[in-house]
């Protein structure tokens, strides 16, 4: 299988590579430089550099003429993002979907994945909900709003006739984690993270990044052109996350859950502190307002069609743990151990 993929240097992408490495799959991936550490760390993985940027159209249907499948995993996510932050994400989500979609229909590429995530079918309500729920049009954050238009694309480009698939994922955890998560549970393993919370009830059926890569492969396998699959591990609240998390050593395990509206004045201060040290906010309003929807999705039908498969929630938890901890161990200085890194260890 030979495969033309974007958004490789990723969060998502990385583990990606090594499953369709594993594979044995030839991969082509999009690079804007190709002397960056992620990049090199994708030649020592046996993949192809293709110099590009999904936000420019130009040389792109050159680029992945000949695949035999595209899968489309660019796109940037951010939290608390500032408005330079904000324009690159509608430029990259929804441009650069456009861009790449058109691309692969003027190549004939004969087999499209793309990566899109359940905010493109907004808040869940109780749930389970599945493949069939629709965006109600009322967005908590400009990724949400970046994604959903994105979705939209994607759908008008398979109306036009492009082979697509489209995979959406839940919330995305993992060892070196770049989202509101990671950096949680990294302040917890160093013994830093103070003892107050909010948005306890939140329902998400978050997903191992490891479970999630898998599932793309087999989306790009198998899955019948024109098809959507949600992946998702099992439902839990934000309060049994932490309750995972502190069957494991590190900070407070006392949490004081406050109110949302207290903690968005609070962070309105905080967001702007943390981008000016050099690190996403992390602690935004946006942090605060996305714990008013649920994310309460069913992977059944990957789990019927693909025979995709995701661990228990405590199996997920111990394993991102133990990967964190490893991860910290390698590093110095605080906010050096509190990003995520460029490149897997």
């Amino acid at each position: 299988m030979h495969v033309f993929l974007t958004g490789a240097t990723g969060f998502i992408g990385q583990r990606l590579v090594r499953v369709l490495r594993q594979r044995d799959w030839a991969v082509d991936a999009l690079v804007r430089d190709p002397e960056a550490a992620s990049a090199r760390w994708l030649s020592a993985q046996g993949c192809s550099l293709v110099l590009g940027d999904v936000t420019r159209a130009n040389g792109l249907r050159e680029a992945m003429t000949g695949a035999d499948v595209l899968i489309h995993n660019a796109g940037v996510y951010e939290l608390g993002a500032g408005a330079s932050e904000r324009a690159r994400m509608q430029r990259v989500n929804v441009e650069g979907t456009d861009h790449v979609l058109g691309a692969a229909l003027a190549a004939g590429v004969p087999r499209v994945v793309y990566v899109s995530t359940v905010w493109a079918l907004g808040d869940s309500g109780p749930g389970p909900a599945n493949e069939s729920q629709r965006h109600d049009g009322h967005f908590l954050t400009v990724y949400e709003r970046s994604k959903a238009e994105a979705h939209q694309r994607a759908l008008q480009w398979r109306a036009r006739g492009l082979p697509l698939v489209i995979a959406m994922p839940n919330a995305v955890v993992g060892a070196n984690d770049h989202s509101p998560f990671g950096y949680f549970l990294r302040l917890y393993l160093m013994g830093s993270l103070p003892p107050m919370a909010w948005g306890r009830g939140m329902v998400c059926s978050m997903v191992d990044v490891g479970a999630l890569a898998e599932g793309i492969a087999l989306a790009a396998e198998r899955a019948p052109v024109g098809e959507d699959y949600l992946f998702c591990g099992p439902p839990q609240s934000v309060g049994e996350m932490f309750g995972h998390w502190e069957r494991h050593s590190g900070g407070l395990r006392k949490r004081v859950w406050l109110a949302r509206w207290f903690m968005r004045s609070q962070f309105l201060f905080v967001a702007p502190l943390l981008r000016a040290l050099g690190l996403p906010a992390f602690l935004s309003p946006d942090a605060v307002n996305v714990t008013r929807a649920h994310l309460n999705y069913s992977s059944a039908k990957a789990q019927r069609d693909l025979g995709w498969q995701h661990p228990d929630a405590a199996s997920m938890w111990d394993r991102i743990v133990q990967e964190e901890r490893r991860c910290l161990e390698s590093r110095h200085g605080l906010r050096h151990r509190l990003r995520h890194m460029e490149v897997l260890p």
